[in-house]
């Protein structure tokens, strides 16, 4: 049973279980601390008690990103915290505070979200630029995903029809309101014919075309200005079908944490030879973690999950022939 009161301090050093002191030893820190939170059996609140206890203050929602890989610790009081959470959390010294440290040793990185620039993760980077500019947008649109459900549908032309998105989001700065979506079509899309569409807790506002990119940015309107570390759930739909034979569905994603499952499924009059996953690090960087998909289930489609996203892409591609 969890206590919040403690004995005298035990002569030996820390042990891990095996499947703890694998990831303490390869990382990354946010994987680490969740596994020894889950293998301790402790919750937020009660960890934050024991941090108070050690005269450390540090709260729930910090604790939380840390955990996700929505933020990592930096600051001297954020490293005591970290130092203190390894005597919490039974765990050898150092073992969590040197998964902050990059290689070169260079020391801990900046607490705010991983990130990394949209543009390094779209090929159409200047038309989402210019667009994400008319509507008055900057890139960073203060909100990263916790979990996000898509879901993109193949005709029996081999076109994009549309796609579906639910998605939970926090804020990482006061004050955000909207979620600004980006389309980036196929060959042949025809950005006036792309209808974006509000489904839950959120409402269409301005929407944004570039004809020669085939790029569509929509904003999408929240009821309530969030503030930082609040969570808002909504989803939204685009239907597309203009462009030409599709071959590849890809997210990118400038922040890292976060659950993603991408399901594709295909018209039974347009099935494709093969399918697999795979993630870049950038628009132009080689593709890597392939793995080949199988197609299932009576819409005949494929999916991926991954439960914690780095900043880069990923992706289903599929091969026609």
């Amino acid at each position: 049973m969890n206590q919040d009161t403690f004995g005298p301090a035990a002569p030996a050093a820390p042990t891990a279980p095996p499947e703890l002191a694998h990831i303490l030893r390869t990382g990354p820190f946010h994987l680490a601390l969740r596994t020894a939170l889950a293998v301790r059996g402790l919750a937020l609140h009660r960890v934050q008690h024991r941090l108070a206890q050690r005269g450390v203050k540090v709260g729930v929602t910090s604790l939380s990103y840390w955990q996700q890989g929505a933020r990592r610790p930096q600051r001297p009081e954020s490293l005591r915290a970290v130092r203190a959470l390894e005597e919490v959390l039974e765990l050898p010294a150092h073992s969590l505070l040197r998964l902050l440290v990059p290689e070169g040793g260079a020391g801990p990185v900046t607490e705010r979200p991983a990130a990394r620039s949209y543009r390094s993760l779209v090929g159409s980077a200047d038309s989402v630029h210019r667009l994400l500019a008319e509507l008055e947008s900057p890139t960073d649109g203060g909100l990263h995903t916790v979990t996000h459900h898509e879901r993109v549908f193949i005709g029996a032309g081999r076109e994009m029809r549309g796609r579906e998105s639910f998605q939970v989001v926090r804020a990482h700065r006061d004050g955000v309101d909207r979620y600004v979506a980006i389309h980036r079509g196929d060959p042949g899309c025809d950005p006036s014919r792309v209808v974006v569409r509000a489904a839950e807790n959120c409402r269409t506002g301005r929407v944004r075309g570039d004809a020669v990119s085939g790029v569509v940015v929509a904003e999408l309107l929240f009821d309530t200005r969030l503030r930082t570390g609040e969570t808002h759930v909504f989803g939204y739909g685009i239907q597309d079908g203009s462009g030409g034979p599709s071959t590849e569905y890809v997210r990118g994603f400038s922040f890292a944490g976060g659950q993603y499952v991408l399901q594709v499924r295909f018209d039974q009059a347009a099935l494709p030879v093969r399918c697999r996953r795979f993630a870049q690090v950038s628009a132009g960087a080689p593709r890597g973690a392939q793995q080949e998909l199988t197609l299932s289930g009576a819409h005949r489609g494929v999916h991926l999950i991954e439960q914690v996203v780095r900043p880069g892409i990923l992706g289903i591609g599929w091969d026609w022939s």
